[in-house]
């Protein structure tokens, strides 16, 4: 997957206590666990944006034990349905949580984390080229994972290493979880350039981020539009950061008044922003807005990756050629993944998409041929850049209230219950704000006489929008 020995003494991995891992450690250490191991095999690797997380993962991917990245805080009826589900050899977690797990064993423990073994016996076959596995929906606990492959892996890094220019003197620092794809992203395109990762479990709205920021001398960062949204109320703009380069954005679609707000400060700052387009589905990343026309493209999201290509479909499945014509857009790479898995015996399947990837998202282009995002084509959204299934919310809000009648709706960063019941407004947001891990005010509860539906029975979601609070 990498080849470190070439970086040598370079510091790969640096955290806020001050603890740095070099390049020929991230191979030793790495080594060390995957020897424990022993076998090309399934393991749970328990997130956190710190050292022993990191370590486990270039570990794993170097010596072809196959992790399945999930949050380390996920809630444990979901984690136990993954375990039942997917019956993984090893967890990789931190130390203070493994005592839950009694019936494990722990045979192996660094830099306070430790590597429990299950006792599942005999795992599920697994295919040649599959890599690792990544949630699609958040931390909602759906067994659907995406199985993501070497190649799909090792393509995506180069891609986004060359148009962002990477070199051995970045210096990005964690904002994004490792479990979530643009984070992961993040950490593959810069380890493959001999960069040194800065690694912190501190939020944007703690004194400590900021300060690790700039003792270590962080040369980029990355968000969604929720953390560009915070950075603006935080007074980003007043901050003094010389050693700041540039910064990306991606995890859905920034506002065209932010968007040139951040593109302005940067040109103004002799920095560069770069928004972005992708897809668990697709590794990661599939599209960019250079940062030469940021400022001049607000609200596009971009053209394709080094090695892939957009096409819009429109209903008939044809290509549309005319610009300013909206039809759903399809994406072509090597970073396109095999396809999902839903349950064990998924993981010894090969590929299944061959490189294309309809993505659901409703697109246009312009007469230079930059895409813009008009919609989507399937019920899912995107929510402080985590994808939701709305479809799975209402399933879950059913299964808790007593099969409640309740449609699920709304835009990005604002999920929008609709209820016949009232009286319930607060419990339902506590119980979503529970599971999802998010904050409160990404839902809404709005209470109907009745769900409009058709005269099939089916939901009229667009009718139902119109008592969305704007």
């Amino acid at each position: 997957m990498w080849d470190f020995k070439q970086f040598g003494d370079r510091t790969a991995l640096l955290d806020a206590k001050g603890r740095a891992v070099s390049y020929a450690q991230l191979e030793q250490e790495g080594e060390a666990i995957a020897h424990r191991i022993g076998k090309r095999c399934l393991v749970f690797l328990m997130c956190t944006n710190q050292i022993a997380s990191a370590l486990g993962y270039f570990g794993f991917l170097s010596h072809s034990i196959v992790p399945v990245l999930l949050n380390a805080n996920m809630d444990r009826g979901m984690l136990e349905h993954l375990l039942e589900t997917y019956h993984p050899s090893y967890l990789w977690m931190p130390e203070e949580k493994a005592g839950q797990f009694r019936g494990f064993q722990a045979v192996y423990r660094a830099y306070s984390y430790a590597l429990l073994q299950t006792g599942y016996g005999i795992g599920y076959p697994m295919h040649g080229e599959l890599g690792l596995l990544l949630t699609t929906s958040g931390s909602t606990g759906s067994p659907k994972l995406v199985r993501q492959s070497y190649g799909n892996i090792c393509s995506n890094a180069r891609a986004i290493a060359q148009y962002l220019a990477l070199d051995e003197s970045e210096r990005p620092i964690t904002t994004l979880p490792m479990n979530y794809t643009y984070g992961l992203s993040i950490l593959n395109s810069h380890i493959s350039v001999g960069a040194s990762i800065l690694l912190t479990d501190a939020s944007l709205m703690q004194k400590a981020f900021w300060d690790f920021m700039r003792d270590a001398g962080a040369t980029s960062f990355g968000g969604v539009p929720y953390t560009y949204e915070m950075l603006d109320k935080l007074h980003f703009f007043e901050m003094e950061l010389p050693k700041l380069r540039y910064m990306t954005q991606a995890g859905g679609k920034l506002s065209p008044g932010l968007h040139k707000k951040f593109a302005e400060y940067a040109l103004e700052t002799g920095k560069k922003f770069i928004v972005m387009y992708g897809q668990c589905e697709a590794t990661a990343r599939m599209g960019y807005l250079p940062a030469e026309r940021t400022l001049e493209k607000c609200g596009f999201m971009g053209i394709a990756i080094p090695g892939g290509k957009f096409t819009l479909l429109d209903e008939g499945g044809m290509a549309v050629t005319e610009p300013y014509v909206t039809g759903e857009l399809l994406y072509e790479g090597d970073n396109v993944t095999l396809g999902y898995a839903e349950c064990g015996e998924d993981l010894s399947k090969g590929d299944e998409r061959h490189g294309r990837l309809l993505t659901g998202d409703m697109a246009q282009f312009d007469e230079e041929g930059y895409y813009y995002i008009v919609g989507r084509k399937k019920r899912f959204l995107k929510v402080y850049g985590n994808r939701m299934n709305l479809d799975e919310i209402s399933i879950m809000l059913k299964q808790q209230f007593g099969n409640m009648e309740c449609a699920v709706g709304g835009v990005d960063d604002h999920v929008c219950i609709f209820v016949t019941e009232s009286g319930k407004e607060a419990e339902i947001r506590n119980f979503l704000a529970d599971k999802t891990k998010l904050n409160k005010r990404a839902f809404q509860v709005v209470q109907l006489e009745e769900i409009i539906k058709n005269d099939a029975g089916k939901v009229l979601y667009q009718e139902l929008e119109k008592y969305r609070p704007k």
